[in-house]
C-alpha cells in the first residue's frame, strides 16, 4: 500500500473550498485535460454527499478505465472520504481535510492505494503510481485553489 500526502493553502473560506472539492462538475474541470475525465453514473453533476456514489471514466496511461467511488465519511466543512468500490485499484481511500486558518483554508489530501497483481503491482505502485498520483493531486489542488480564490465568499 502506498500513501500520498498533499496540502495547499487557499485564501478562501473553508465552506467554499469544501464545496468546490466535492463538486463533480468542478472535479472534471480541474483534473488533467488529457485524461478526458467525466462522470458517467451515480452523482454526475453538482455536489456529492455522504453515502453517494460516482463513477468516473478517464484515460490513464493510454487506457480508458472506470472508477466507482463512494463517500464513506462526511463532516462538513472539515472532511470527506471517498473509497473505491470498483476500478483498477485493489483499494483506494482518499481523505479530504479542510482546516480553517486566519484568512483562508489549509486543504490536505491523504491518499492510500494498493494496486492489484501482487508483487508486480507493488513494484508499479512505488516506481510509477506514487509519483503519478502525487502530480495528479497537486495539479487538481492548484486548480481548486485558483477557482476558490476567484469565488466570492458566501453571504
Amino acid at each position: 500500500m502506498v500513501e500520498v500526502r498533499t496540502a495547499v493553502w487557499i485564501k478562501a473560506p473553508i465552506e467554499v473550498c469544501f464545496d468546490l472539492a466535492r463538486d463533480i462538475d468542478v472535479h472534471t474541470r480541474t483534473v488533467w485535460k488529457h485524461t478526458r475525465e467525466k462522470a458517467i453514473a451515480g452523482v454526475t453533476t453538482g455536489r456529492i454527499n455522504e453515502g453517494e456514489l460516482v463513477t468516473f471514466e478517464a484515460t490513464h496511461f493510454g487506457i480508458r478505465q472506470r472508477l466507482t467511488s463512494k463517500i464513506t465519511e462526511y463532516n462538513a466543512p472539515y472532511l470527506f472520504v471517498d473509497e473505491t468500490q470498483k476500478g483498477a485499484f485493489k483499494s483506494l481511500r482518499h481523505v479530504h481535510l479542510f482546516e480553517k486558518q486566519d484568512e483562508g483554508t489549509l486543504m490536505s489530501d491523504l491518499l492510500r492505494f494498493e494496486a492489484p497483481l501482487g508483487v508486480l503491482g507493488r513494484a508499479v505502485e512505488r516506481l510509477v503510481l506514487k509519483r503519478y498520483m502525487t502530480q495528479f493531486l497537486e495539479h487538481r489542488n492548484e486548480q481548486l485553489k485558483r477557482l476558490a480564490e476567484e469565488t466570492p465568499a458566501p453571504a
